[in-house]
């Protein structure tokens, strides 16, 4: 098929890339994919949407006084940047003018659109820029959506274990599902294929980690089998840092490729540009991928390791030679940087520890932990090896700071030096030494410090609203409602947990949730965590230390051995993750570091009190990743 050659189409208001192996259809000028032909399917997307809703590049955006809101993205000029016998690259563009000031976000958007001779699909990548002199706006989320057949594309792949049969979309309207705490949950209860029945179908249930967001998408079984893929090989361009999480491919058929969103963060992930503020950033390219099995392997599966092939090829190929914009950095004009990570906790071990798995990377320069609210520019992950080695390749020139975390410590850690990043240097950065925050040794501890409450009690789901993809699924927590658990577990008293004898695997539930009083009222909910002290040194001062994996409009107040007196500390209102109700595990970390001074506790048994205090919603309270008491320097 490589020998075929490519042609370009102009057919008034559209333009049809063409390389023999898929045709792709574009409106002119919007620059909106209205047809994908590929094996004999005249179109893989949704023919009974309207053109500008099959796919498209989207933003939702806010205004200095005004409400911005959804916006498709359509150009307004049309510009064929290359056609040769290897590549085709066409731009729509969007320019912005004071007079679209309150009705149009100000950015200056140039989307693009690639095939190249012999591969199955096609590349798309935007650059976005706000020149200083525009008003200021913010960026809530952008991203590309595909709308798939939905008569055809039934089966959707995320990850190994997490694929499976989907429901139709009419399953979801109101005379088939039944809209449960939020819109976007919904129980199937007539749906049109029985299988699905009692089911809940919610798209949070399918988010992932950007980390973990290289390849995903559908397949549809007919024989022979076709499968729609979008292929993210960077995340470069992606805010938040590798632990964000974002949406994937849900019921829509719908496949997405998120670059900004402040799902599971909030509002802190929301970028806010001022007047006076210059911007440029290039999105993607993401690869749409479309493969088919073969005549020797007719196993529809089969096509989703296919795509795991891809995928690890288009990675391999990145930073690609081939987009036209200046904008893009090329390979060569790229940095690297490599090193070791160690930790020194002197009451973990006497020597230097290799950071083992640790996360490394490269985001703009500020305080230690602030890439996870970092959301205008690029970041450069990697993780180290067992021996706390770490390569980090294909930097855009810059100035940077180095950040890292290591499970198993708690904190972030953060490399003094800026780090200046020019085209083709090659930068060794002495072994770096983390030591995370410590005074004394440990007296005792729950959980394992690792920004995630995977490790603590996920209940079953009320049978009435099950997932069958996560029963006995490592990712329990994606189900449904469990939220609501809290109260059935605990009707009447809330958890308390005895430092010795209770277990935190079973006997910490994973959310400090509100109890739900009736169908309209919470209250809040105070935990305790009993401990046994002996020869306490009330001359110098004790360190608790809390980690949090998540907050949602929360407090967290604790107080000592007197559940009435007033707080030892206070968090003030903090978090908006809503990961209780997108059933995210973990949010934006937080680290609380008490002191408890000794003069505060007594021989034999002491009690900590955890409140969470506020109470409008079941969706209110805290993910803890790990606490821990350590006695005095």
């Amino acid at each position: 098929m490589s020998s075929v050659k490519l042609q370009l189409h102009d057919k008034g208001n559209h333009v049809v890339m063409d390389n023999g192996i898929a045709r792709v259809t574009l409106s002119k000028p919007d620059g909106i994919v209205t047809g994908i032909e590929y094996n004999g399917i005249d179109n893989l997307l949704e023919v009974l949407n309207e053109e500008v809703n099959r796919g498209y590049w989207d933003l939702v955006w806010g205004g200095s006084g005004t409400a911005g809101g959804f916006d498709v993205i359509k150009g307004t000029n049309f510009e064929v940047i290359m056609k040769n016998e290897e590549q085709i690259e066409l731009s729509f563009t969007r320019k912005w003018d004071p007079s679209q000031e309150g009705k149009a976000v100000p950015l200056d958007i140039d989307k693009r659109f690639v095939m190249l001779r012999g591969s199955s699909g096609f590349y798309t990548y935007a650059i976005y820029e706000h020149l200083k002199e525009w008003p200021a706006f913010s960026l809530a989320e952008t991203r590309i959506a595909f709308k798939l057949r939905k008569e055809k594309f039934h089966y959707m792949a995320v990850t190994d274990d997490r694929q499976r049969f989907m429901p139709l979309p009419d399953d979801r309207l109101p005379d088939r599902g039944q809209a449960l705490a939020y819109p976007e949950a919904v129980l199937l209860v007539n749906p049109l294929e029985p299988q699905f029945k009692g089911e809940v179908d919610d798209k949070y249930q399918y988010s992932c980690e950007n980390k973990d967001i290289t390849v995903h998408g559908w397949i549809c079984t007919e024989q022979p089998s076709v499968g729609f893929w979008l292929i993210t090989p960077s995340h470069e361009y992606r805010t938040g840092g590798p632990q964000k999480q974002n949406l994937t491919s849900h019921v829509g058929p719908t496949a997405l490729a998120v670059f900004m969103s402040a799902h599971y963060t909030g509002e802190d992930l929301v970028p806010k540009f001022s007047e006076g503020e210059a911007w440029k950033k290039v999105f993607g390219p993401v690869f749409v991928y479309l493969n088919t099995s073969t005549d020797d392997d007719n196993d529809p599966l089969w096509l989703w390791q296919d795509a795991k092939s891809q995928m690890n090829v288009e990675a391999e190929s990145w930073p690609y030679s081939f987009p036209a914009s200046d904008d893009y950095v090329k390979a060569e004009q790229r940095g690297n940087v490599v090193g070791r990570l160690l930790v020194q906790d002197r009451y973990v071990d006497k020597d230097f520890i290799a950071a083992n798995r640790g996360y490394v990377g490269l985001a703009v320069p500020g305080a230690a932990g602030s890439w996870q609210r970092e959301c205008k520019e690029y970041q450069f992950w990697t993780r180290t090896d067992e021996e706390g080695f770490f390569y980090i390749s294909g930097i855009r020139p810059g100035q940077y700071n180095l950040y890292a975390w290591i499970p198993g410590f708690i904190g972030d850690y953060k490399y003094d030096d800026i780090i200046i990043i020019t085209s083709g240097c090659y930068i060794y950065v002495e072994d770096l030494v983390y030591q995370p925050p410590r005074n004394g040794a440990t007296l005792w501890e729950i959980g394992f410090p690792d920004r995630s409450a995977a490790e603590f009690y996920v209940p079953d789901p009320n049978p009435k609203y099950i997932n069958k993809l996560y029963q006995n699924h490592p990712d329990r927590f994606r189900q449904y409602g469990l939220w609501e658990r809290y109260a059935e577990l605990y009707p009447d008293k809330d958890l308390v947990y005895v430092v010795g004898s209770s277990d935190y695997r079973k006997d910490w539930f994973y959310a400090q949730v509100t109890r739900k009083k009736d169908s309209k009222t919470y209250q809040g909910t105070t935990w305790q965590i009993k401990f046994e002290l002996k020869n306490i040194d009330k001359n110098h001062s004790y360190t608790l230390r809390v980690a949090i994996a998540s907050a949602t409009f929360s407090e967290l107040q604790i107080r000592v051995n007197d559940a009435n007196a007033s707080p030892l500390f206070t968090s003030g209102l903090i978090g908006r993750d809503n990961s209780i109700a997108r059933h995210g595990i973990h949010g934006l970390y937080w680290l609380f570091n008490v002191e408890v001074a000794g003069s505060k506790l007594v021989e034999g048994e002491n009690t900590l009190f955890l409140t969470q205090p506020r109470s409008t919603s079941p969706f209110q309270g805290i993910m803890y990743d790990y606490i821990r008491f350590e006695a005095p320097s």
